[in-house]
């Protein structure tokens, strides 16, 4: 089963949203107060806004999301992240004797 975590914010709690989660999709939510939960997923979209969505001046949505891809292999492939090590998460994935799938 797929499932979806969300923090606590009112409009995840809003039928709406569960809704569209159907019943195909579990919604699991972070427990109050607990940074550690969340706390690298908000580092990533801080990186990704700065890094990839805001970095360049794009003439559409589109133009944008045509990036998106390159920018998430080199994310994962070429740039060093300071949490592992000065590691890239596919080096960090090699320490660990895990296959690796090579794009």
């Amino acid at each position: 089963m797929k499932s979806v975590l969300t923090d606590n914010g009112n409009c995840y709690r809003a039928r709406s949203f569960a809704l569209a989660l159907g019943p195909a999709i579990k919604h699991k939510r972070t427990r109050p107060y607990r940074p550690q939960t969340n706390g690298k997923v908000e580092r990533f979209n801080r990186t990704l806004a700065t890094e990839w969505a805001y970095a360049d001046t794009y003439l559409s949505d589109d133009a944008r999301a045509a990036t998106y891809q390159h920018w998430v292999h080199h994310y994962n492939h070429h740039r060093p992240h300071s949490g592992i090590g000065g590691l890239t998460p596919i080096d960090r994935l090699r320490v660990h004797n895990l296959p690796v799938k090579n794009n």
